[in-house]
């Protein structure tokens, strides 16, 4: 049985047991936040655990590295997208301890690219059209200096609203220990 055949199987369970009724919640943030962390594995449990968070509490965004690396990407769309529309007011970056994006080297995710099947002809187009692979799959160096990039870039975005503060912290994946690397309060109280 293939695992997508599992996951219905299961669904189809857990609809009829109404194992849902425990995560019935609205789609505003209970305690108006939205969290942008990494999408690592470590943190899919642990990181709300850690944080004391529950079902229908934040609105969570999980990106590559939890950096949001374009200010008019998908990614800022939908953070201004939970302060405008579903009524949070506070923003929080997560980077983590033994990131993954921390390695990561755009030359060897190019090469695994072209191992998996995609064409000169495709990788050349991309070039030639000014997108440098190279640049945009790379990783960054420092945890806390992607993180504080990050809180930057949100925080100085020309359509944040006046007042929210953003806040930068790193988790470590082994205890959920947090670590707060910028305290938006003080940047909020400093302006």
């Amino acid at each position: 049985m293939s695992q997508v055949s599992e996951i219905l199987q299961y669904n189809r369970q857990f609809v009829e047991d109404k194992e849902y009724e425990k995560y019935l919640t609205g789609k505003f943030p209970d305690k108006k936040m939205v969290v942008i962390t990494c999408m690592d594995t470590r943190l899919v449990e642990l990181l709300p655990k850690a944080m004391n968070l529950k079902n229908g509490d934040v609105k969570i965004i999980k990106i590559a590295g939890g950096i949001v690396s374009h200010p008019f990407g998908s990614v800022m769309r939908s953070i201004l997208v939970a302060l405008y529309e579903l009524k949070a007011d506070e923003v929080i970056v997560v980077g983590h301890l033994d990131c993954g994006m921390a390695a990561l080297d755009g030359d060897h995710m190019i090469q695994e690219i072209r191992n998996r099947g995609i064409s000169e002809e495709v990788l050349s187009t991309l070039e030639h059209s000014g997108i440098d692979l190279n640049s945009w799959l790379r990783g960054f160096k420092d945890i806390k200096a992607g993180v504080t990039g990050t809180v930057d870039l949100i925080k100085n975005h020309p359509l944040l609203p006046a007042g929210v503060p953003v806040h930068g912290m790193i988790i470590d994946p082994n205890t959920g220990a947090l670590d707060l690397v910028v305290d938006g309060y003080e940047q909020k109280s400093a302006k």
